[in-house]
């Protein structure tokens, strides 16, 4: 839209807008949020997790290093029913870099 154009371009300006355009553009911010929330929802349905036995085999690891992995936020688990758990991707990700195996 080319309000948020202006608006980046220009932060300090003053803008008069009727109030049809102003509805018109808030509804299309809602319906963008709303379609990037849809995609995070089924990004999440989509993500598989493993623990963090399961990841510090496949990389290589101590579980000491997963730790300091995740205070570094290099790979940060996610607390699940108590457990650690890793989204498969991350974990994948860095094996595709090739940055793990030191502890």
């Amino acid at each position: 839209m080319q309000i948020i154009n202006i608006v980046e371009q220009y932060p300090d300006v003053n803008i008069t807008v009727k109030a049809g355009e102003l509805k018109e553009w808030a509804e299309y911010i809602v319906r963008l949020t709303h379609q990037e929330l849809e995609q995070q929802v089924a990004n999440v349905k989509n993500e598989i997790y493993i623990n963090r036995n399961e990841v510090a085999k496949m990389l290589g690891v101590d579980k000491s290093t997963l730790w300091r992995w995740g205070k570094q936020n290099y790979l940060v688990p996610i607390e699940v029913g108590g457990k650690r758990m890793y989204k498969m991707n991350d974990v994948k990700q860095i094996l595709g870099e090739g940055r793990h195996g030191s502890n």
